[in-house]
């Protein structure tokens, strides 16, 4: 069982579905987002990011885990959701309380990423950014992630809110091996 360096990170599990979804639509959408710097509002109308069927449907996928990271009185004050495919990971659902951001959780969860990734003997971690999002963009940059290049639409799903302007994903990767991390 692979033991994070963070002791405030581990695996979650279904138990923890209400405490995530409520994380993932607190840090993203409506007005309580607008407290965190990651806030999507001015971007995506509406209030929810995720439901409990959306989310279990990414739990339930072969290779997918979500990290939590519980804070001392054990509330869930981050998560990120890490998907196997090959030798990659693809990490999505990367979320910090609004309240919380700038306290380091997202760098600890970025290295618990990588620590996940090499114990899978994967090489890389992707994602994928609303490409006007240049201040996340700048910070995943800081922490070794590149532009690889490629755009995907970022369509409407019914699910997930409103877009307030046209939006497309850019995706960004980092190269792992070992002795290799986030500081």
């Amino acid at each position: 069982m692979l033991q994070f360096s963070d002791p405030h990170i581990n695996l979650a599990t279904t138990a923890d579905r209400f405490a995530i979804i409520n994380l993932l639509n607190r840090a993203y959408r409506g007005e309580s987002s607008k407290q965190g710097w990651t806030t999507e509002a001015n971007l995506i109308a509406g209030d929810q990011r995720t439901d409990e069927a959306n989310l279990l449907q990414v739990m339930n996928q072969p290779g997918s885990v979500f990290l939590k990271y519980s804070n001392d009185e054990q509330l869930i004050t981050g998560c990120v959701n890490l998907q196997q495919h090959g030798d990659k990971i693809y990490l999505g659902m990367f979320s910090v309380s609004p309240q919380e951001q700038g306290r380091g959780i997202g760098k600890h969860m970025l290295k618990a990423a990588e620590e996940y990734a090499l114990h899978l003997h994967c090489n890389a971690i992707y994602m994928s950014v609303i490409s006007v999002r240049h201040e996340l963009i700048n910070w995943y940059q800081r922490h070794g992630y590149f532009d690889t290049g490629e755009r995907k639409p970022f369509i409407e799903d019914g699910l997930t809110g409103k877009h307030l302007q046209p939006l497309e994903f850019m995706i960004l990767e980092k190269s792992l091996s070992p002795g290799t991390s986030t500081k």
